[in-house]
């Protein structure tokens, strides 16, 4: 099999566990399993989570202050089903012990599924091959699965002993040495319900201040040899089924386990009615049987790996990179529901489970090509956290609405007001992601009973929240850009850039849509409002440098001394105070070079090769979010070297785990950042002109770049080689046209021909823009 569709590992890799679960994880944007090892033991970190379920804490200040959020949302474990223990010859199965002769688990990206091999040899001497093969149903949203076999390893017989357990308030071993780390709220389950039955059973349970009900159920199939006994024991918090007896050499005990997941407000269902339902989806699965399963399974990322598969020839190793951060990003939401995408979506607890910028900004500019059903019930889910949104602007005294920074049930959970409430600029980060969406999609429905109110609130928020100076300029104070070294700041050229996007966007969706707007209350002296706000936003320009500022006296500020900067002092937020990097010119992440990623239109061609160089001596890539955007930058100019080694670092963040933090969840935003340097970058798509345009080129490296997306109901596919560029629109009748843009030419595409254009010449940039020391991405070119 092509190995650039699996992820290995072939080493027990006992340091790096919490890594290995994270890159195993399985999801399908309701259920999440983390890849911890079938005996649940040894472990990183264990986890098994449902979107949305969450327990409440109280937030702490030594200082308190008027609208600072008194509580916080964390993600908690939903009861573990994926445990299954094995003891042979009464000794546990354990890979810290004893001899492991074989060890390999798979994640195979096309059947969604993953795969374990263990050959293991008990300290006693007694020998057993283990197999297994897990998976969280994508089709069925409740469901997850998990086969295991066992037999003997030579050619004596071995007593066995086989525990499938599911278990509540499993332990989650917390990390001190890190601030950005999850709340960790133990034993946050209070049990309700626990109903043995044989080989099936469920158990119900509460949190207590978020009062949301979790119930998970299970049923078995099992195939043992003659002689095997099963046995059931349960408490509250466990429910354990046992099949015990000897293997001979030549037999094989097989369990299959089937897990159903439903969670729901306590006021919504009572504990036997969740009971009942979770029951029926587990006895349904059953029924279906596994094989069913894997074959549904496999049916569903055909579908998906049609539009969402990005191919690569020249680098075997980002190819494979590439695929796996796409599979992240195709399991981490759902079409059939109303639900969003968390930073670490069901992967991990870092961020505390929570809701971000980054869901809107870089997960779901993805997705709309890809899935843009998943990316509409992702912006409905903000939809119906509107009335939180407006009592939250109540609270600070602001119109319209205000979405929190860091959230997973629609309240604000950032407690450090500098880098989460004064970082507004997601309110329009939102309203981009509905324009996007709408300009891909042409889906005017979505438009009129969901996006447009959106729209209007976020504009209303920025037309009350902006003033004018007496020349004439609308300003943008006292916020936080992308860049979380620099708070506080008056016109980020970001924020201002996306706030003008947010009111026209919020103009023109109410010009088509006249009814639904009046009915929201806008009139016309409103929408004219917004578009004078709209042209008068200020933009901050260094005329003595020939660059825009990353906000008003940026570039006056000190520069930061990178030759006393260490390799050992990244990243800088935890040996450095936020006094000293607030009041310098050192930048996290992409800012100003993610306003010209976002807003091509807005930047000549001279102010972006300016612009670029300036700020990638001064950015340090301090944030997964950054490397991506910064590749497609470097790509449009030209620097097609820097470009590449951009894309890999955004493809291999979590794989290589460079930020030494995938232990606790993938950063989807990073896994969206290899597909937009690949298909930004070097596709050189633009989408801002409401026009679908490339401006494609090629590194070195890649001798082939393919990829498809999804434009107004039609699958592209774009092919670009040493000999030019081919697009084609392969499922389309032959009347079907698509009109797009190769390198400024109109160019139409039908369904009965395929178009073959040049590769346009890419100009001579120049020298490579220096890194700051230390910081340049790894080179591959």
């Amino acid at each position: 099999m092509d190995q650039t569709w699996q992820i290995r590992r072939t080493a027990t890799d006992l340091d790096r566990l919490g890594e290995t679960e994270s890159v195993f994880a399985l999801s399908n944007g309701w259920v999440g399993w983390r890849g911890t090892l079938d005996e649940g033991q040894p472990y990183g970190m264990p986890g098994s989570y449902l979107n949305g379920f969450h327990e409440r804490r109280r937030q702490s200040y030594p200082e308190d202050g008027y609208a600072f959020p008194q509580e916080s949302d964390t993600v908690i474990s939903a009861p573990n089903a994926a445990l299954i223990r094995l003891w042979v010859a009464g000794e546990p199965l354990d890979l810290r012990t004893g001899t492991v002769r074989a060890h390999e688990r798979t994640l195979d990206l096309r059947a969604g599924v993953v795969e374990r091999h263990t050959e293991w040899i008990s300290p006693a001497g007694h020998g057993v091959r283990v197999r297994s093969t897990r998976l969280v149903s994508l089709p069925r949203h409740a469901v997850a699965a998990v086969r295991y076999e066992v037999e003997p390893l030579d050619d004596r017989p071995v007593e066995i002993r086989v525990c499938s357990d599911v278990l509540a308030n499993e332990r989650v071993p917390e990390r001190a040495d890190d601030p950005r780390a999850a709340s960790i709220v133990h034993d946050p389950l209070d049990a309700e319900l626990h109903r043995p039955d044989g080989h099936r059973g469920v158990l119900v349970h509460r949190t207590d201040r978020s009062a949301q009900r979790v119930a998970v159920a299970v049923t078995h199939g099992t195939d043992a040899p003659a002689g095997f006994t099963d046995g059931d024991d349960h408490t509250p918090d466990r429910l354990r089924t046992t099949l015990e007896g000897r293997l001979t050499p030549g037999q094989r005990l097989r369990l299959t386990k089937y897990a159903a997941y439903e969670c729901a407000p306590v006021d919504d269902s009572t504990p036997d009615e969740l009971a009942d339902l979770v029951t029926a989806e587990a006895d349904a699965a059953h029924r279906h049987g596994f094989d069913a399963l894997l074959a549904d399974q496999r049916a569903v990322l055909d579908e998906r790996w049609r539009t969402a598969d990005v191919e690569i020839d020249g680098d075997p190793e980002l190819q494979q990179a590439v695929r796996f951060s796409v599979f992240h990003l195709l399991q981490a939401g759902r079409a059939d529901g109303d639900r969003t995408i968390a930073a670490k979506g069901l992967t991990g607890n870092g961020y505390d489970g929570h809701v971000l910028w980054d869901t809107e900004s870089y997960v779901l500019p993805v997705l709309t090509y890809l899935l843009p059903e998943v990316a509409r019930g992702a912006l409905r889910w903000r939809h119906a956290h509107l009335p939180q949104a407006r009592e939250r602007a109540a609270e600070l005294r602001l119109t319209g609405a205000t979405f929190p920074w860091r959230t997973i049930g629609g309240r604000e959970c950032s407690g450090y007001w500098p880098a989460g409430t004064a970082a507004l600029h997601v309110n329009a980060d939102i309203a981009d992601a509905v324009l996007r969406y709408v300009t891909v999609t042409g889906d005017q429905e979505f438009l009129a009973d969901t996006g447009l109110e959106l729209l209007v609130e976020t504009a209303r928020l920025w037309a009350g929240y902006g003033h004018w100076s007496d020349d004439g300029a609308f300003h943008v104070t006292g916020v936080t850009g992308p860049d979380e070294y620099a708070a506080l700041v008056d016109d980020n050229v970001f924020t201002n850039l996306m706030v003008r996007r947010n009111l026209l966007g919020a103009a023109d969706a109410a010009g088509r849509h006249p009814e639904r707007a009046a009915a929201l209350g806008v009139d016309p002296a409103e929408t004219a409002a917004w578009r004078a706000a709209a042209d008068a936003v200020h933009l901050p320009y260094d005329r003595k440098r020939g660059v825009h500022q990353q906000a008003a006296g940026f570039t006056e500020q000190p520069e930061w001394d990178f030759a006393a900067t260490t390799d050992d002092d990244y990243p800088l937020l935890l040996h450095y105070p936020y006094l000293e990097l607030y009041r310098r010119q050192v930048v996290k992440q992409a800012d100003l070079v993610l306003a010209m990623q976002r807003c091509p239109g807005e930047f000549t061609a001279e102010d972006k090769a300016r612009n670029f160089a300036y700020y990638q001596a001064r950015t340090v890539r301090d944030s997964s979010l950054s490397a991506g955007s910064q590749a497609v930058l470097a790509a449009e100019l030209g620097h097609l070297d820097l470009a590449y080694d951009l894309f890999a670092e955004a493809a291999l963040h979590d794989l290589a785990d460079l930020g030494d933090k995938t232990s606790d969840g993938l950063h989807l935003a990073a896994l969206a950042g290899a597909w937009t340097a690949a298909v930004e970058g070097f596709g050189g798509l633009r989408d801002d002109t409401g026009v679908l345009s490339f401006d494609p080129r090629l590194p070195a490296r890649i001798d082939r770049l393919a990829f498809h997306l999804r434009w107004h109901g039609h699958r592209l596919r774009v092919t670009l080689t040493r000999d030019g560029a081919r697009y084609e629109l392969p499922d389309a009748d032959p009347e079907t046209t698509l009109d797009l843009r190769h390198a400024g030419e109109a160019v139409t595409v039908t369904g009965a021909a395929a178009v073959t254009r040049p590769l346009p010449q890419v100009p001579d940039p120049g020298p490579e823009p220096p890194s700051p020391p230390g910081r340049r991405p790894a080179r591959r070119a």
